[in-house]
């Protein structure tokens, strides 16, 4: 089969490998898409300190059953299922334990391959903890933040104010149902969210960008004791926080980022009931499709993100 290898920084490689053998509780799944993820990104630039190479990245994968060992219940060839895989998931084939699997029903296959990062977002909105009738501000308005403010929608908010620095994402928000939208390259974003709540400051804000220029301004959107989510991906420099203010303030502040594989796989779970049963919609987010063999242009494209880029998979 088919595999690509980042062999260096920026260059892949496709080699050809065995598939890989299946023990008696697991499947071998054909791919038909994986997503290209953020947090892949740094690896692939080389700006990761604790990158290896080569490296066989790929977790964001959908496919088909292939063959299903001995003990697998309840699966069989040919059913369609979105995955939660570590590694390798840029390749013709993985082999995956059948508890990792998530029955993807009639949902097109390079949408159910979001699966994994829609379980990230599920996991992070329940962290949140909205209730009715709360104003959410979302700070990022990418991929994940378009997620996440899809699943805000489903919890019943009065106010959702949204902030990129990306005019057509802005678009995106807008047509998803922000009710307001903001550009803090332009706009001052604390202003813009006092002017939508009414003065008070949003219940919960979530950030979702990954910078440091929103970890210091999301306090200032945020009325007293409200609570203040970090689920952007912080990796490399380290990052400050205004503390004094957070502290005086009395914030709940929640790390929307979890290890723990009982949770990852619990989010799966719901986010696939979600898509299946027609609750949540996928549709719009996958804007760019390559093939294995052009996957350097994938992860060039994931940096670059043209006018209209939300998300790119690639296809096996």
């Amino acid at each position: 089969m088919r595999q690509a290898v980042l062999t260096e920084p920026r260059r892949f490689t496709i080699a050809d490998v065995p598939p890989p053998p299946i023990g008696s509780g697991e499947v071998l799944l054909r791919v038909a898409a994986c997503g290209v993820c953020a947090s892949e990104l740094d690896i692939y630039q080389g700006a990761a300190g604790h990158a290896v190479y080569p490296w066989h990245p790929g977790h964001e994968v959908s496919g088909v059953v292939e063959e299903a060992g001995e003990r697998v219940a309840g699966l069989g060839p040919g059913d369609p299922v979105a995955v939660w895989v570590t590694a390798g998931g840029y390749g013709e084939y993985v082999a995956v334990p059948a508890e990792h699997c998530f029955p993807a029903g009639d949902v097109a296959l390079d949408l159910a391959s979001l699966a994994e990062p829609l379980a990230c977002a599920v996991n992070a909105v329940e962290l949140a903890g909205i209730r009715l009738g709360d104003d959410v501000a979302i700070v990022g308005a990418g991929f994940m933040g378009q997620l996440v403010q899809r699943l805000v929608e489903l919890r019943g908010p009065r106010r959702v104010v949204v902030a990129d620095t990306r005019d057509d994402a802005l678009a995106r928000a807008a047509a998803a149902g922000a009710t307001a939208t903001v550009n803090p390259a332009r706009d001052d974003l604390a202003e813009a969210v006092l002017d939508a709540t009414g003065g008070a400051g949003a219940d919960v804000t979530i950030e979702i960008t990954g910078t440091q220029a929103a970890l210091a301004a999301i306090g200032a959107c945020t009325r007293m004791s409200g609570t203040l989510v970090i689920a952007g991906y912080h990796q490399g420099p380290p990052r400050q926080v205004p503390l004094a203010d957070w502290n005086w303030n009395a914030f709940r502040i929640a790390n929307a980022h979890f290890r723990d594989v009982a949770t990852i796989l619990g989010g799966m779970r719901a986010a696939m009931r979600l898509v299946t049963s027609g609750r949540l919609s996928l549709e719009g987010l996958v804007t760019h499709r390559f093939p294995l063999a052009t996957i350097d242009q994938a992860f060039r494209t994931a940096i670059e993100k043209p006018e209209g880029y939300v998300k790119a998979t690639v296809t096996p």
